[in-house]
């Protein structure tokens, strides 16, 4: 049931409507192409400039959700060694991430010479490019090389803070811990997203850490098991309550569309008729390579708007045309590093041979422009 439960194309297409939401907003936020053509529609542009980045809850809850799943299904951990556990996420993110990072430094080299605009990253140091392929910029301080992978570093972070949560409950001593050791676990979780929601994400210097997003996380995983139970107006009323709530003390629009889309994942999964449907073929499709489509798009974007605005530096139309060419070839971009690396397991060695391209791609890059 728990496979049912995760796989469903309604989750695939959620997917694939937050990915489009995130690439636009990017392409309204990063010009020059959106300055240019920001005349032929002002209103659009500055909505996708304001609102598409809330498109990251719905990526957060249904992070949560399926953790949840993978995670302990049946309420009991489901992995045996926590360290192994969070070891195999951290391979299956990075490799992709990687590719994708190592082709935004090549990307960003090929047109700094020709594009002054402050969405062009400024030449890699060996710090920054050892920080961002260990997921760790935000945190010490290094600039990202490509914009949104601070969401990969969460996604790593929530994810190893519930492995450690489930593993934790499942160490405790005595016999009446291990006998309710899901209980507590998740009575932990519950906890987490309470204090994350109503104290941790209202404290923006925070943003680096997964205690700023984990209210959203776990209420995707609050989702997953009211979309489990045989009732779930408990898990339901917990949800509202620890909404409701957060947004009474400090009404945050990021938070009021996480509790939205936990409630329409509750109310979707819970019909054996929306489980069954199979979808909107694109959208499923682009759901399963979402990943993939966000980690390669802003090479994309860079290049294109680089190429559009020196062709037409002033004209409205090449230039919004120039966005909708930059959407598409991000879409297959992506499909092409989802093909040809996400969806094959990946091995340590495999990370770490990536990891190690990018480090000396970046130097490569830094020491030939110095050259010239």
């Amino acid at each position: 049931m728990s496979s049912s439960l995760s796989r469903t194309p309604v989750i695939d297409m959620a997917k694939g409507l937050a990915c489009i939401a995130i690439v636009w907003h990017h392409l309204a936020f990063y010009g020059p192409m959106s300055d240019i053509a920001q005349p032929l529609a002002p209103g659009l542009i500055a909505w996708l400039y304001d609102y598409g980045r809330m498109a990251v809850q719905v990526f957060l809850v249904i992070g949560g959700y399926l953790a949840a799943a993978s995670l302990a299904p049946q309420g009991v951990p489901r992995f045996d060694h926590a360290g192994h556990a969070i070891a195999r996420r951290f391979v299956r993110l990075v490799v992709p991430y990687a590719v994708a990072l190592l082709l935004t430094v090549v990307v960003a080299a090929l047109v700094r010479p020709w594009m002054e605009h402050a969405s062009v990253p400024d030449e890699p140091t060996l710090a920054q490019l050892l920080a961002n392929a260990l997921l760790l910029q935000d945190i010490v301080g290094e600039s990202a090389l490509s914009a949104g992978v601070w969401y990969v570093a969460i996604d790593f972070q929530l994810f190893a803070v519930s492995v450690l949560a489930w593993a934790g409950a499942r160490a405790l001593p005595g016999a009446w811990a291990r006998r309710h050791a899901a209980r507590l676990a998740q009575g932990a979780i519950v906890a987490g997203v309470a204090l994350s929601l109503w104290v941790f994400n209202r404290m923006p210097e925070l943003d680096m850490w997964a205690v700023y997003f984990f209210g959203a996380y776990g209420l995707g995983m609050l989702a997953y098991w009211a979309v489990r139970a045989r009732q779930a107006w408990g898990w339901l009323a917990a949800m509202v309550l620890l909404g409701g709530v957060a947004l009474a003390i400090d009404h945050r629009g990021r938070i009021l569309v996480a509790l939205a889309t936990a409630l329409c994942l509750v109310a979707a999964l819970r019909s054996e008729g929306v489980r069954s449907w199979r979808g909107v073929g694109p959208l499923v499709q682009l759901g399963q390579m979402s990943y993939s489509v966000f980690l390669v798009h802003f090479a994309v974007c860079l290049l294109v708007n680089a190429v559009v605005s020196h062709l037409w530096p002033a004209s409205p139309v090449p230039n919004a045309l120039g966005m909708l060419l930059a959407f598409v070839l991000s879409l297959a971009a992506g499909r092409q590093l989802y093909l040809r690396v996400e969806r094959h397991v990946p091995s340590w060695t495999t990370a770490l041979r990536w990891q190690m391209g990018l480090v000396g791609a970046g130097m490569l890059v830094a020491v030939s422009s110095n050259w010239a």
